[in-house]
């Protein structure tokens, strides 16, 4: 892949969040989607790239835009694409932390199709790889992460998304010893904090989406990091819907490599309202700044990009007396 096209991208999830991030907080969630699938699309259609998007808005007949299957480009370099314009709409329109836009890309064929179902998942920072399995016990695995980290289990915190589904997970972490931090929506961001230090999040549990555990394996391959996954069909429509896709074993695990067959994959996401991971957009006079992280599982590197942008001007209001 053209490495020169990596500010491109970072320029594709910069203009995504700052259209949605202009809706923060007003409870139109829709709204703020469509604003950045209007933008993310239109500038990915302006690169010199020939991506077929495989982690998308829906089916063709559900999204009139960047539809899983769609051709988008001017260009001839043959690449898979993966995007959520909006990773957390909820979390926008209540003005909630970690709603992110984000952006995968590898080379044709480097990226699982994953149907649009829920995905039992287990993601560590780079220490533990290797070492934990997304069948092993709760605390068997808690305590392997803990000792890679040199640390005990109660210094941990575990992202657990925040779901009745969850109940009996959270009574296993909690009877291991260690802290859970719950999320409302967006389990991606918080994946992608456990193979970043700093960010005080060791290990993410239980289950979400499954094509945003492909968007999450793609940053964690990039990172060094851990990502297995389990599909989980919730009806005999989604259970045709992986057997249409060629998945025929829903027993598999699936692990980092399964999700991301190339080496050749770069992430990119910016922040829409801040996170554990990346802070949010920023409106000031007439301009914005936005806060991204750029990977590439190649060049084996990782950059936080702060960045200022020059919007439209604002208008001035003169004070009459």
């Amino acid at each position: 892949m053209n490495t020169k096209l990596s500010l491109d991208f970072v320029r594709v999830t910069e203009a995504a969040a700052i259209a949605s991030a202009k809706l923060v907080g007003r409870g139109m969630r829709e709204e703020a989607d469509k604003a950045a699938v209007d933008v993310m699309r239109a500038l990915l259609g302006d690169l010199d790239i020939e991506g077929e998007v495989v982690i998308g808005e829906g089916e063709r007949d559900e999204a009139p835009m960047l539809f899983i299957g769609e051709i988008i480009g001017n260009g001839a370099s043959k690449v898979d694409i993966a995007v959520d314009p909006v990773e957390g709409t909820n979390l926008v329109a209540k003005g909630l932390p970690n709603a992110i836009s984000v952006l995968a890309i590898s080379e044709r064929g480097g990226l699982f199709n994953a149907p649009d179902t829920y995905m039992k998942k287990l993601a560590a920072g780079p220490k533990s790889s290797g070492l934990v399995h997304i069948d092993a016990s709760v605390k068997d695995n808690l305590e392997v992460i803990a000792g890679s980290l040199e640390r005990s289990i109660s210094d941990l915190t575990v992202i657990v998304l925040d779901r009745p589904r969850h109940e009996g997970l959270m009574n296993e972490i909690r009877e291991a010893g260690a802290r859970i931090k719950l999320i409302s929506d967006g389990d991606t961001d918080a994946a992608i904090a456990t193979a970043i230090s700093g960010t005080g999040v060791h290990c993410l549990m239980g289950t979400g989406g499954a094509p945003e555990g492909v968007l999450a394996a793609a940053a964690l391959k990039c990172l060094g990091g851990v990502f297995q996954g389990k599909l989980l069909p919730r009806n005999d429509d989604e259970r045709r819907r992986c057997a249409e896709m060629g998945i025929t074993d829903l027993n598999k695990v699936l692990n980092i490599d399964d999700l991301v067959k190339s080496d050749d994959v770069c992430f990119v996401a910016t922040g829409i309202t801040d996170g554990d991971l990346l802070k949010g957009v920023r409106f000031f006079g007439t301009g914005a700044r936005t806060h991204s992280i750029y990977t590439n599982c190649k060049t084996h590197t990782v950059r936080f990009l702060e960045t200022v942008h020059r919007l439209t001007a604002m208008p001035i209001f003169v004070r009459r007396d």
